[in-house]
């Protein structure tokens, strides 16, 4: 990242930084160019975890000691270049897809200190399944257990709690990875290799939330009532939700320090004085090249290969794991959407965008069978995709994330 005046260069795109000096955590006086600097610098290890999500931010413009809000759908003057995409909230709404480390600089930009994701991405699961079976936009790759801690007990409690669920999954615990949140307690990300819904994955986390209160009644909680918290741990399983969002890993908090939503290794949640880490030791974890979040998915042996024709894969291949499931059927995600729009249903004003056709990375070729209608690749060259929407004397032409290019 280099810096001309207010001008900050990073990875191509340019962002004017305003205020730099703008004191966002008075306790410890960090600033806004060091916000950015830390989004820019855990970009690496940040981004994994953030591609195919639409992302709600929270800001503090004048920073964690004055107000607050959320902001979900793009703002004015968001920059052209950021990812996004058409989701169903309320209504058709644009949200930021963060895929580069300039995306995350411009967080620090605007003051959003904290970034909340889905546990789904868009797109085709890793690996093809029944359309008709599984009704579903966006495919969870993970499920995340909230263990947040009611009055009177804390994070040595959600300690007991994760290393408990941990034992309780046998091989899939012991690739879950523990995040301390950087608020209150911890979370606990367990990877889901085939796919499902975001209905299945709230359902088999309920249900493991259940069964860990059954075998700790006087620590655990799995119901949502606050009257029951006291002095235990609640097993929040709703973060799976397909509307819900969690902090995303690596993203700040806005506390009264620069907290940070941390992965950590299972050793260290053994430490007896283990706390929540803030940004200059994140940093330093990293720097030594520990990130422990790193291993959550297995990366693919080989991406020469692209297939056309689906939507591009948003995250590494996942090796195959049976899970426990409930016998619910899944059911289609009430909100959070992609929306497809056809050739033939555009109004005359040409509302657009449409969807465009990505390559995916492949670790091998699948048979005619693993696509409907059978299956063909291509090489992926350097360049843009988009899609031209002409009719009643007109024209436009949008990128694959969105953005207009003419009209």
């Amino acid at each position: 990242m280099a810096r001309d005046g207010t001008v900050l260069r990073v990875g191509g795109q340019e962002i004017r930084l305003t205020t730099p000096g703008r004191v966002l955590y008075p306790v410890s006086g960090t600033t806004k160019s060091q916000v950015v600097a830390y989004y820019v610098e855990v970009a690496s290890a940040m981004l994994p975890h953030l591609l195919g999500r639409p992302a709600t931010r929270k800001r503090w413009p004048e920073g964690v000691d004055g107000p607050a809000f959320f902001a979900k759908d793009l703002e004015p003057g968001t920059p052209a270049w950021l990812g996004r995409v058409q989701v169903q909230d309320n209504g058709p709404k644009f949200y930021p897809v963060f895929e580069t480390p300039a995306g995350l600089a411009w967080l620090g930009q605007v003051s959003a200190l904290e970034l909340h994701v889905p546990q789904w991405r868009f797109g085709a699961p890793t690996r093809p399944v029944d359309a008709t079976a599984f009704p579903h936009v966006g495919w969870p790759d993970r499920v995340v257990f909230d263990l947040d801690p009611g009055p009177g007990a804390g994070l040595r409690e959600c300690v007991e709690v994760a290393l408990l669920l941990r034992d309780r999954l046998g091989r899939l615990g012991a690739r879950s990875v523990p995040v301390t949140s950087g608020s209150k307690g911890l979370h606990v990300y367990v990877p889901m290799d085939d796919p499902i819904t975001s209905k299945s994955a709230s359902d088999w986390a309920k249900l493991v939330a259940e069964q860990l209160e059954k075998a700790l009644p006087d620590l655990v909680v799995s119901r949502m009532a606050k009257s029951l918290r006291a002095r235990k741990v609640l097993v929040d399983w709703s973060q799976n939700f397909a509307v819900k969002t969690t902090i995303a890993p690596y993203s700040l908090r806005g506390r009264e320090r620069p907290t940070v939503a941390a992965p950590r290794t299972w050793d260290e949640l053994a430490e007896p004085h283990l706390r929540h880490l803030e940004l200059p030791e994140v940093l330093e974890r990293l720097r030594g090249g520990l990130d422990p979040l790193s291993a959550l998915h297995s990366p693919p042996a080989v991406a020469a290969i692209f297939g056309a024709g689906t939507q591009k894969a948003s995250g590494p291949s996942m090796r195959r794991t049976r899970l426990p499931t409930t016998t619910q059927r899944p059911h289609r995600a009430a909100a959070m959407r992609r929306t497809e729009v056809g050739v033939t249903s555009l109004s005359a004003g040409l509302a657009g965008p449409i969807t465009v056709e990505l390559a995916r990375a492949e670790e091998r070729i699948p048979g005619p069978h693993a696509m409907p209608g059978g299956s063909r690749y291509e090489p992926k060259w350097d360049g843009f995709r988009g899609s031209l929407q002409i009719g009643n004397g007109s024209a436009r032409l949008w990128s694959k994330n969105g953005t207009e290019f003419c009209r």
